[in-house]
Formats: structure tokens, C-alpha cells, sequence
């Protein structure tokens, strides 16, 4: 596993706040760190602020009337929050929407292939770059002349991850990859991540709403709650702690728990009292 206490920061976001349309305050000093080549994981609940994070970083705000108010973001010791998303691509950092958004009408491969505009390193190395990413996603490679839009949601995620994969990122941001899809095909999804991780060296930044899965597979985790980081750790001793256990992965010492058996569950975390 990786000792992220001997690994360099990549990406650092610190106390950032942000707004949007002008009034909704959505995201309440959030700070985090990002070792290079680790896997962290963003947690939370729907609405807990975690895509929002991520669009923070990737400064896609701006579409949805948000924007970064306070605080900053920094990429290998450099300010990117005033970079436009094509710049952030150019320099490794690319985001997986939440969702796919593959190209319905263009063919498995033609999607892959749109993950490389921005690269000038010839025919040659994008080919061999396209075998890597069939390598790991061998589903991709049978169904690559199929219309995106007739695939299944696991194969819209396979391909949203290996157009990613195809700009030649040194860091992803993934979010939900879990979502809408199987228990079977989740675990396939992670195990990939998993892979291009420890073997091409790409870092990820992931937001889940599936705790369990991801404790699993991350190296760091930050639980976020309204905006706000209420804890942080390794993952191996956020999956031990016991307010993680009852509230995020339904388990107490007495067993199994769900929410409607703990209604005062926000008032009894001890890291908000």
C-alpha cells in the first residue's frame, strides 16, 4: 500500500469556499491534499459537496453559475484555479463526470479517441496508448465499432475511464464511478482503477457515495458533511473508526444499523460536537 507520508503533495486545495449564483454557499472552507500516486477518496452523502469539489478543481463552475470564492487550489506547488479546463488536460489533470457523458452517436472507440485532442505526440504513440486502455477494459475492445449510447452503464463507465486514459493524465478526477451500476461491475470498475494506479502511476481523486467500496481501494479518505471535511485519515483507519462504521457503512457494535434506527445521528458524531 502506498506510504503517502513519503510521496510529494500533487494537488492541494486549501480552505476554499464556494458560491453559487451569487448566494448559495455550497462548499464551507474545504481543504484536502492529494499525494502523487495514491487513490483518495472525497466521501459523503448526496448533497455532502463532493462534485462539487471535484468541479472546483477542474474549474468547471463556471457553467452552473458557481465559483470559487475564497481559498486556493494548487497543482504541483502552482495556483490552477484561474485555468481554463483545456489548460488543466494539458497539464494531467482530467475529470470523469459523474454520469459518463459519453458521446451517444460516436462508436466506443471514436470516444476514446476524442480523450487524445489535445495531445501532439503522433499517431504512433495515441495507437499504442488505445491497445493499453483495450488492454484493461477487454469489454471496450469487442464492443469498439457499437454506438456508445446502445452500451450498458458499466461499458459507458469503461469508456468514460479510458478516454481519460487516453489524454495521458497524470491524475484523474472520478466521479461516482459506482453509480447506477452493479455490485459485480463496481468491484470490476475499482479493481481497474486499482490497476492503472499501481501500474501506469495515475493518481485518482475519487468521489463515492459507496463507502464501503472505496475505503477499500483508496489509500486516504476525507468524509465531507454539508460542505465540510469532518474527518480524515487512512483509509484502513476510517474503515476501524466506529462513528464510520455506523453512519457510513451501517455497521455498530451491535451489528448491522440503518439510518432510521439512528435518527440523532448528527448530533451524536463526536467530530461535530
Amino acid at each position: 500500500m502506498l506510504d503517502a507520508g513519503n510521496t510529494g503533495t500533487l494537488l492541494e486545495v486549501n480552505n476554499i469556499e464556494v458560491i453559487y449564483n451569487h448566494v448559495v454557499l455550497v462548499l464551507k472552507g474545504v481543504s484536502l491534499k492529494v499525494p502523487e500516486g495514491g487513490i483518495t477518496a472525497l466521501l459523503g452523502g448526496n448533497g455532502a459537496g463532493k462534485t462539487t469539489t471535484l468541479k472546483a478543481i477542474s474549474n468547471l463552475l463556471q457553467s452552473e453559475r458557481g465559483e470559487v470564492t475564497k481559498g486556493t487550489i494548487t497543482y504541483r506547488g502552482q495556483r490552477v484555479q484561474d485555468l481554463s479546463p483545456a489548460d488543466l488536460v494539458k497539464r494531467g489533470v482530467i475529470q470523469v463526470m459523474e454520469g459518463r457523458h459519453c458521446f451517444g452517436h460516436l462508436t466506443v472507440e471514436e470516444n476514446l479517441l476524442t480523450g487524445a485532442y489535445t495531445r501532439t505526440d503522433g499517431k504512433g504513440a495515441i495507437a499504442a496508448d488505445l491497445e493499453m486502455v483495450y488492454r484493461y477494459f477487454p469489454r471496450l475492445k469487442e464492443r469498439r465499432r457499437s454506438q456508445a449510447g446502445y452500451t450498458s452503464g458499466g461499458e459507458q463507465q469503461m469508456c468514460a475511464i479510458g478516454r481519460a486514459l487516453m489524454s495521458r493524465p497524470e491524475m484523474i478526477l472520478l466521479d461516482e464511478p459506482s453509480m447506477g451500476l452493479a455490485p459485480q461491475l463496481v468491484e470490476q470498475i475499482f479493481e481497474i482503477v486499482k490497476a492503472v494506479n499501481e501500474k501506469e502511476g495515475v493518481t485518482f481523486l475519487l468521489a463515492e457515495q459507496n463507502t464501503n467500496v472505496a475505503l477499500r481501494y483508496a489509500h486516504y479518505g476525507y468524509i465531507l458533511e454539508s460542505g465540510r471535511v469532518v474527518m480524515d485519515g487512512p483509509a484502513e483507519g476510517l474503515r476501524e473508526n466506529p462513528d464510520v462504521k455506523e453512519f457510513y457503512l451501517g455497521m455498530s457494535d451491535k451489528g448491522r444499523n440503518s439510518f432510521r434506527d439512528v435518527r440523532s445521528y448528527r448530533r451524536r458524531k463526536r467530530w461535530l460536537s
